[in-house]
């Protein structure tokens, strides 16, 4: 872990994974877009995702893509990191979309491992380096093997922390033996994937978090994060606890991105929770579901189902 001051970092430390919101006839809403990253950050978040996985960024056009990487960087550039979402599983398109974010006014970018090709550790490895090569962003590389189809290796993370523009990991791969090597022999920032293990890998030393849920509890994941890096343990406890039922809500039933703008429609903030296709709207028991954690924090929207 590098030796900076938490709250100064090239990505930040409480980092929500943006929805992309959708009109109700499915074109990106770039106004609502806008909208939503002005009061992410203003309710405590000091880095954005663009166009990644809870974007859904499999089915954004690149045209669109790079308009959303510019709204957003228009929006809040200044006041918090703007890190688009260019990782693909061909390197030449990665490449391409590296430029345009970088045209496009972005801070950095969230670069995921290839996935579905499954390469060896060495096509990883040129991947990620033509990427570095392709602009002066800086990268964060994101490991999530059960989605990508495949890990990256710790002694491959030792090879890419080298690469000069790589400067943190969104682990998302859960597991901590091999966190706890990275942090130990490199100088990447690591950064919680999951949100539900954000307090045990803040402890043994990442920097933050890239959440989902952080769209629906953003001040509260704001003070989890700056009690954990202060040191006190007994307030990040309480929090994490706080917390569980709403990350549960999130991320357990449906798909992040779909729970996450249900819940952002219900408090008012979405005028639409529409996604496209794959991804559909939930049904009534996958939302009975969600509402159940969601009371159990506390939450009641009984009254206002989506």
């Amino acid at each position: 872990m590098a030796d900076s001051d938490i709250r100064d970092r090239p990505f930040g430390t409480l980092v929500t994974a943006m929805v992309t919101p959708f009109t109700s006839d499915g074109e990106v809403d770039f106004e609502t877009t806008a909208a939503l990253a002005d009061k992410l950050v203003r309710d405590g978040c000091d880095g954005l995702v663009v166009s990644g996985t809870t974007g859904e960024t499999s089915t954004l056009e690149d045209s669109e893509k790079e308009d959303l990487f510019r709204v957003v960087a228009e929006t809040v550039g200044g006041r918090a990191k703007v890190i688009a979402g260019t990782g693909t599983n061909h390197t030449s398109h990665s490449v391409e979309m590296a430029r345009r974010a970088a045209k496009a006014g972005a801070d950095a970018q969230l670069v995921v491992t290839p996935y579905y090709n499954k390469p060896t550790q060495g096509g990883v490895v040129g991947h990620f380096e033509a990427v570095a090569a392709a602009t002066d962003l800086p990268i964060m590389i994101y490991d999530i093997p059960g989605r990508a189809g495949i890990p990256i290796a710790t002694e491959t993370m030792f090879r890419l922390a080298e690469i000069p523009q790589v400067l943190a990991l969104k682990d998302a791969k859960a597991d901590f033996a091999a966190v706890t090597r990275v942090l130990a022999n490199t100088t990447l920032d690591v950064y919680a994937g999951d949100d539900g293990l954000t307090l045990p890998w803040m402890a043994a030393g990442a920097v933050g978090l890239v959440s989902v849920s952080a769209h629906v509890a953003t001040a509260r994941f704001r003070a989890l994060i700056d009690a954990a890096a202060a040191g006190d343990f007994a307030e990040a406890r309480r929090l994490h606890f706080e917390l569980d039922p709403i990350v549960r809500a999130v991320m357990t039933h449906i798909p992040g991105a779909v729970s996450a703008k249900q819940i952002l429609k219900m408090q008012g903030v979405l005028p639409s929770a529409a996604v496209r296709l794959p991804l559909v709207e939930p049904d009534a028991v996958e939302m009975e579901s969600v509402l159940a954690d969601l009371a159990e924090a506390g939450w009641d929207f009984s009254q206002n189902e989506a």
